[in-house]
């Protein structure tokens, strides 16, 4: 791994508790010598520019190396580049580069107190960002590793205090993709990416869902196609002497357990009523996320009384002259009248609805609702980060079905 001190033009300062900056956020310029520009023909079907963004198509399962390079090329440079993983879309930067990863917190509107991710493609980067690895750690990055899992570790001197907001920890994680490991290692540095989205909203899925969010504020977007998991990866902590899941993702719960001794769910990862964190040493559990426009109710309880309660109020926002979208499974669908009704998927099947939450919600946004009313599922398994994120989408406003 190779830290990079590359100079550009690009200046952050603090105004009250706000990253600003003084140029165009990185936006790629077209006269900007990259490798390979002119050199593959190809590039000219397989890009187009939206504000000033290139978006770039790259096969997902065997990426092109021109393409990818043409990205690593940016990240080196101190821009940012928007990448799919196996959960989400993520912002890349170079993660050692203090000046790269402050385009981030401008680009989204980040709080400038909510910790990045830092992704890697080789095991062995791990003990050079991290000290202290502890044997359980080590256990899972073996079974888990690449794949959804983030483990928070004890920082070492080696990464930026931005890159980890200040804290004396940092949460790193080796993705599940293709396009991401490539990217990754021709950029030839550890990359922090969170989602590449605004602050707040839902997280994408697809590269039209970045570019709907950043189009204009970030260099590059490489189009893989459709995340698979669709939810962001689970996050353990590995500093306390019971390991504690922070964010329940693509890794369960139920999985975990089956190989420590000890583990236990931080109350931020069922997200009830109250328990954001104060400090957060995670992303996803402190500030408001995965949020549409509209406002969204969430319904929990047993199915019956789910619909039932559903219908109720779906009848009263409709009469009050609202526009009413509902989230529905496939098993409920028939049971609704709504203005807007979409299905999740079947709830025997906790995967698809994982994989379609985030769209859904964005696509009730497009449709312009004014409140969206959403079933609960069960919170096991996936189910516990699908419930995870309605619960924070909602803002807590969730009403018990009985």
């Amino acid at each position: 791994m190779k830290a990079y001190s590359i100079p550009f033009h690009f200046h952050a300062q603090r105004e009250g508790h706000t990253l600003k900056c003084n140029c165009a956020l990185g936006v790629y310029d077209q006269r900007m010598p990259l490798s390979g520009r002119s050199v593959h023909p190809e590039l000219k079907s397989l890009e187009k520019r939206i504000k000033g963004t290139l978006w770039i198509k790259v096969d997902s399962r065997k990426p092109q190396i021109s393409m990818i390079r043409i990205a690593a090329g940016i990240i080196r440079k101190g821009g940012l580049v928007a990448f799919p993983t196996e959960t989400v879309y993520g912002l890349g930067a170079d993660a050692l580069n203090s000046e790269a990863v402050a385009k981030i917190f401008v680009a989204k509107e980040r709080p400038e107190d909510n910790p990045i991710i830092v992704h890697i493609a080789d095991k062995k980067d791990l003990y050079r960002l991290a000290k202290n690895v502890p044997n359980e750690a080590k256990k899972l990055t073996a079974e888990f590793w690449p794949g959804p899992l983030t483990l928070i570790l004890k920082r070492s001197n080696l990464v930026p205090h931005i890159t980890v907001v200040g804290l004396d920890t940092i949460a790193v994680r080796m993705p599940n993709s293709k396009v991401a490991l490539a990217l990754i290692r021709e950029s030839g540095t550890p990359i922090a990416a969170p989602s590449a989205n605004r602050a707040g909203k839902p997280s994408p899925t697809t590269a039209q869902h970045v570019i709907d969010d950043l189009a204009g504020r970030i260099d590059v977007v490489l189009d893989g196609g459709p995340t698979k998991v669709g939810v962001e990866s689970t996050v353990i902590d590995m500093t306390t002497p019971t390991p504690r899941v922070l964010r329940p993702g693509g890794t369960s719960f139920e999985e975990l357990k089956k190989l420590l001794c000890k583990v236990r769910l931080h109350p931020a990862a069922t997200a009830e009523k109250g328990a954001r964190a104060l400090k957060a040493r995670a992303p996803g559990i402190k500030h408001r996320h995965y949020a549409p426009e509209a406002q969204l109710i969430l319904i929990e309880g047993k199915l019956n009384k789910v619909v039932a309660r559903v219908k109720e109020l779906a009848a009263i926002n409709m009469a009050d002259g609202k526009k009413v979208g509902i989230l529905a499974t496939d098993e409920t669908m028939s049971d609704y009248d709504a203005d807007v009704l979409k299905s999740l998927g079947s709830r025997s099947n906790v995967a698809t609805i994982a994989r379609n939450l985030f769209r859904l919600l964005r696509e009730f946004d497009m449709e312009e609702v004014d409140i969206i009313i959403a079933e609960g599922i069960p919170p096991k398994d996936l189910g516990l980060a699908v419930m995870n994120r309605l619960r924070r989408a909602a803002n807590f406003n969730i009403v018990k079905a009985s």
